[in-house]
């Protein structure tokens, strides 16, 4: 999160349960309820920094590729208190989402690059370039990618000196559970500013 202030969007429906298809094992993983912890990362030109993070699931529809919850950051340099912000995820399942975003002022090459920073997705780079991925079956692929975009603060205002103008390009394995997120915002990128995360399941 780069110390910049950007206008919060209004509190959307949070479903309490999930809806949609029959969850494999892997998506039991990011039930309602479930609980991940880990470190962001964040690094600039100008400074290295990193604090605690805890995300919990609240709503899942598999469905629509659809899932919520919130993230709450612990020991933040410059808050006085913890920062929670809910969010909302995209699940690119080439149904409801692909891999090229279409908004949030991020163009092809801006997710392209992000995408290929995991290297779980290196295989489907070459499907990606041809049709966006829409012709890909990622139903039993050993890793599920999202994007999470922060929506609102729960528990502080817009003045507390941090910016939830961009989202993270998240990366799931249904393997061990980690979760691997690179955080892009279109105010910072000729900052060369950009986060990382990794989530591990409790």
């Amino acid at each position: 999160m780069p110390v910049r202030v950007a206008e919060s969007s209004a509190p959307s429906q949070v479903s309490g349960t999930n809806s949609g298809h029959t969850s494999s094992p892997a998506y039991t993983l990011l039930s309602v309820g479930q609980a991940f912890s880990g470190t962001q990362n964040v690094s600039s030109l100008q400074k290295e920094e990193a604090w605690r993070v805890n995300v919990r699931i609240q709503g899942c529809d598999l469905e629509h590729g659809y899932l919520c919850g919130t993230m709450e950051a612990l020991n933040v340099p410059m808050a006085d208190t913890p920062v929670v912000t809910f969010w909302e995820g995209e699940i690119v399942d080439t149904k409801n989402y692909t891999f090229y975003t279409g908004k949030w002022e991020a163009s092809p090459e801006d997710d392209k690059r992000h995408w290929t920073k995991f290297p779980s997705f290196t295989p489907l780079l070459s499907q990606v370039e041809n049709d966006g991925g829409k012709s890909l079956d990622l139903s039993n692929y050993p890793y599920i990618f999202m994007r999470w975009k922060e929506q609102y603060f729960v528990n502080v205002g817009t003045d507390c000196g941090l910016t939830i103008a961009g989202f993270y390009y998240v990366c799931f394995s249904c393997s061990d559970g980690s979760i691997n997120g690179f955080y892009y915002d279109p105010n910072s990128r000729y900052l060369y500013f950009f986060l990382v995360f990794y989530i591990f399941v409790n």
